[in-house]
């Protein structure tokens, strides 16, 4: 069974691959198993955020938290 995707692990591993490929010191073939493994990361990380948005979504309309009240409602 596959583990759960850290996303703020991922986040900090993707900001790592990107200055290291920001620093110009690598060679190609580096360069692309970053590029590769910067791609795959973005996309782990881009579907975690879809996920918590889709939860989130689920939840406020559940609890009616889509409708606008007026603040002094709250």
């Amino acid at each position: 069974m596959a583990s759960k995707f850290d996303f703020n692990k991922g986040l900090a591993e993707l900001e790592v691959i990107i200055n290291k490929m920001e620093s110009g010191d690598l060679s190609l073939e580096d360069s692309l198993k970053y590029f590769e493994k910067g791609v795959k990361l973005h996309r782990q990380c881009h579907s975690a955020l879809t996920d918590a948005e889709q939860r989130v979504k689920i939840l406020s309309e559940e609890d009616n938290y889509s409708e606008e009240k007026p603040f002094e409602d709250l």
